[in-house]
């Protein structure tokens, strides 16, 4: 007797759902729209920056903000360059911020790993203090500090706004990895400790490779973060050669020694590092938003 042949698989079956249930709706395509419009309208300043920092003084008075630039003008970006020494500023920048995420999100998952796995005895309560650290204002913390960093011989060093930085950032680092390592599977750490390893080796080699997702977020996090910070830097770095990208543009604007165009230059020359920042990064923050549950 000859054996029934199995019946073919369907187009149904091999390619899942029929391509008319595939097909996007016209409230997909609503929405796709929508977005690309909203994106639209973010960039318009953007564009309005860049045009006015390609323009000259002349031209930006006889057209407007608004008129697209008749040429290509680097003067603007060219004066502020030299005016601040733009390559120092930036260089204290990177490092401070650079410095302060890797720092802050390792102190993150040292303190994560006592609170969330570790347990530790008044856990609560250690979290309840730094959700309210920063719920704090800086201008609450200037002083304080200011006066912490002179008695130290810290004052106008890059160092001290590492440090500040660093242990601000960490305390939002440390409750929200510490949520997230409480609900680690404690079967990985029982194999773990069934095979030998000691609590480094639990954190390295286990618990770090898991949580992986979350550190690249914070560590993107935190450095435009501290770009950003304008206060604390402002207070705390005096000295031209220490100065960050955002203390140098705030103090040339108090100093009213910039015009419309170079202030536009100045403007752009210090967004596109943050810029070039996410679009080297966006592939690693991508996937730490997207991660699922711990598996």
């Amino acid at each position: 007797m000859t054996k029934a042949k199995a019946p073919k698989a369907s187009a149904r079956d091999r390619r899942g759902a029929p391509r008319a249930a595939r097909r996007r709706g016209p409230s997909a395509y609503a929405v796709l729209v929508a977005l690309i419009a909203l994106a639209g309208i973010m960039l318009i300043p953007f564009l309005v920056v860049v045009a006015n920092a390609l323009k000259t003084p002349e031209e930006y008075a006889a057209n407007g903000p608004l008129a697209p630039p008749e040429g290509f003008n680097l003067d603007g970006v060219r004066d502020f360059w030299e005016r601040v020494d733009f390559g120092h500023v930036l260089l204290n920048s990177v490092l401070i911020s650079g410095s302060v995420a890797v720092l802050a999100v390792l102190l993150s998952v040292l303190n994560a790993y006592a609170l969330g796995i570790g347990r530790i005895r008044g856990r609560m309560w250690v979290l309840v203090l730094l959700l309210m650290a920063n719920t704090l204002p800086q201008e609450a913390l200037v002083y304080p500090l200011y006066y912490l960093s002179k008695q130290l011989g810290l004052y106008d060093t890059r160092l001290s706004v590492i440090i500040v930085f660093t242990v601000v950032q960490s305390a939002f680092g440390t409750y929200l990895l510490s949520s997230v390592m409480s609900a680690f599977p404690r079967p990985l750490l029982e194999a773990a400790r069934i095979d030998g390893a000691n609590r480094w080796q639990v954190l390295w080699r286990v618990v770090v490779p898991v949580v992986r997702p979350t550190l690249s977020v914070l560590l993107v996090f935190f450095f435009v973060w501290t770009w950003n910070e304008f206060l604390i830097p402002l207070v705390f770095l005096i000295s031209n050669e220490n100065q960050t990208v955002s203390v140098a543009l705030g103090v040339l604007q108090g100093q009213r020694l910039m015009d419309a165009t170079m202030s536009s230059a100045a403007a752009l020359l210090g967004l596109l590092p943050t810029v070039l920042f996410f679009l080297v990064f966006q592939r690693t923050l991508s996937r730490g938003l997207t991660a699922g549950a711990i598996k």
